[in-house]
């Protein structure tokens, strides 16, 4: 029949990764193992702490200790199937798993910008209201913000889900990626949705644009309360309580904002792929660095810690 084309539905795909990198296999496998590794440990060792630690038992730590569990589960969505295909001849993953992986990925990415901005307004609360702050950050409203941080992440990911299972593969089937990512799936695609772009551009204004705006809001009253603080020591100690969080805010906006916003629609260069290895990888393994490092009480935990196992 004149017209009839021959097209054979996609059933897998084909991850590329870092094999354009043969000879740093090894060291990128050794590297990221590394990575992954480091970052299971110390998110699980800052929840246990808070969790074992009744001095840490307060909204920023009840907030850190989701961040860390969010960074464990977001990991995870990609890391293990990067380091599975870095020696395997036949790189594959089911059109199913892809759509799964993404859906998960998108779904925590975007409740870890919401928890973060979460966090922003905690740290307005408790420097812009220090005595309001136990009443106004309740037991309550502080699990309703992570509950609704998780909602609005699985609410946002949910549209491009469906997106996904409204496209076509007829082939090519190579992602020259180590994980499922939608602009490189919709390179892919034979049928072109046309809702897909202004979606996607919706979902970045509601919750990249607005929750920067909302973090710089409270930030601006964070930075105006503590120039009004007389003392350079109070106004250094004051800000050191922010340092940490606004250290995350500024790698997490800076590395996901360069991948998605600086580059075009599909494309994958060495650099873009080593930029998303640094969110997706790197940054939940600094995280609980970041809030230990120059955190007194965190240090002051790790030195009772010892204490309570001989007690026990």
């Amino acid at each position: 029949m004149i017209g009839r084309r021959n097209i054979t539905d996609i059933t897998h795909f084909i991850l590329l990764g870092f094999s354009d990198f043969p000879r740093l296999l090894a060291p990128f496998f050794i590297l990221f193992l590394f990575m992954y590794i480091a970052t299971l440990t110390w998110n699980l060792g800052l929840i246990f702490l808070i969790r074992m630690d009744s001095h840490l038992h307060t909204p920023m730590y009840f907030f850190l200790k989701n961040l860390s569990f969010l960074d464990i589960c977001y990991v995870t969505s990609t890391a293990p199937k990067m380091l599975s295909t870095f020696f395997q001849e036949e790189k594959t993953i089911t059109f199913v798993g892809c759509v799964v992986q993404y859906f998960i990925f998108a779904t925590l990415g975007l409740s870890e910008s919401c928890l973060i901005t979460a966090m922003a307004y905690d740290r307005y609360a408790a420097i812009c209201n220090p005595l309001l702050y136990s009443s106004i950050m309740s037991p309550t409203l502080c699990i309703r913000l992570v509950v609704m941080s998780y909602v609005a992440g699985l609410t946002g990911a949910i549209p491009q889900l469906y997106a996904i299972l409204q496209l076509h593969f007829c082939g090519p089937n190579i992602i020259n990626h180590f994980f499922c990512d939608m602009p490189q799936l919709l390179v892919l695609s034979c049928n072109a949705i046309f809702f897909i772009r202004p979606m996607m551009a919706v979902l970045t204004t509601v919750y990249g644009i607005s929750n920067a705006v909302i973090i710089m809001i409270s930030y601006g009253f964070i930075v105006n309360s503590i120039m009004k603080i007389t003392s350079a020591q109070g106004r250094s100690k004051v800000f050191n309580t922010c340092a940490s969080h606004l250290t995350t805010v500024s790698l997490f906006y800076s590395s996901t904002g360069f991948v998605y916003l600086s580059s075009s629609i599909g494309s994958s260069s060495a650099f873009d792929r080593f930029a998303s290895v640094f969110y997706t990888v790197v940054i939940p393994m600094l995280n609980p660095l970041i809030y230990s490092l120059r955190n007194k009480e965190i240090k002051d935990a790790l030195k009772r810690l010892p204490m309570k196992r001989a007690y026990c």
